[in-house]
């Protein structure tokens, strides 16, 4: 498993994140952690692509991308401001995720 998250490291941020985020469909929850925890480690640059897709996400996806938002942390709130303003309908789950990570 840790063989297939190691094969993103040599591709840029954003396909990196894609690829992690995509891998998420069918993993079990070793895998699960492992890929958090790489995205967990990519810290403030893998904020922006994690809030601009958080909308669109589901599932597994949505809460790796939650949990990882919240345990990269302050790096996080701009960000997470940015797009309960930009996106109203969405606002509560941006303000959540802020008091989480400001607590």
């Amino acid at each position: 498993m840790q063989a297939v998250v190691n094969r993103t490291e040599n591709l840029s941020v954003v396909d990196g994140l894609v690829s992690l985020i995509e891998k998420l469909e069918y993993a079990d929850n070793r895998l699960k952690s492992e890929i958090e925890n790489k995205i967990v480690a990519m810290g403030a640059s893998a904020v922006k692509f994690l809030v601009d897709v958080l909308p669109e996400l589901t599932g597994v996806k949505r809460g790796v991308a939650t949990m990882s938002l919240i345990r990269i942390g302050e790096a996080s709130v701009e960000p997470l401001k940015r797009l309960a303003i930009k996106n109203p309908e969405f606002a509560w789950v941006a303000n959540y995720l802020i008091a989480e990570i400001v607590s």
